[in-house]
């Protein structure tokens, strides 16, 4: 059981577009709601977004910057509270923190695409030598 569950994790942190795809349907299914079926299954990918674009790097450079990661995340949450604070003069930590997931989300979706055609791209360079 461990090892499924362990190949099952496994999938969906190297593919975690198919990870958002499957949480969305399963909940879409279950919820009959889009927009709650969206934004669930955003919350749940980000952290296989996350995950991944961290071995995506180490694979593509041969090095882990999980410590860059964790601080931009860090730096991430800082500018929301701080930027939430200035327009609305107090903190809901609700709203802070679901801004600062979807913002990561965003981050790290992007950063995951430009990983993947970066990795193709190096891969397929490195193997004709060009």
């Amino acid at each position: 059981m461990f090892q499924f569950t362990s190949a099952v994790i496994s999938f969906f942190v190297a593919f975690p577009i198919i990870c958002y795809l499957l949480i969305f349907i399963l909940c879409k299914q279950v919820t009959k709601k889009h927009r709650l079926s969206v934004n669930f299954a955003l919350d749940i990918s980000t952290l296989f977004f996350i995950i991944s674009v961290h071995f995506l790097i180490v694979s593509i450079w041969g090095k882990s910057l999980l410590s860059y990661i964790l601080l931009v995340i860090l730096f991430i949450g800082v500018f929301i509270v701080i930027l939430h604070w200035k327009v609305k003069q107090e903190i809901v930590y609700r709203k802070v923190f679901r801004g600062f997931w979807r913002i990561n989300f965003l981050l790290f979706f992007c950063a995951y695409l430009f990983l993947m055609a970066y990795g193709l791209v190096y891969y397929v360079m490195k193997q004709f030598s060009i």
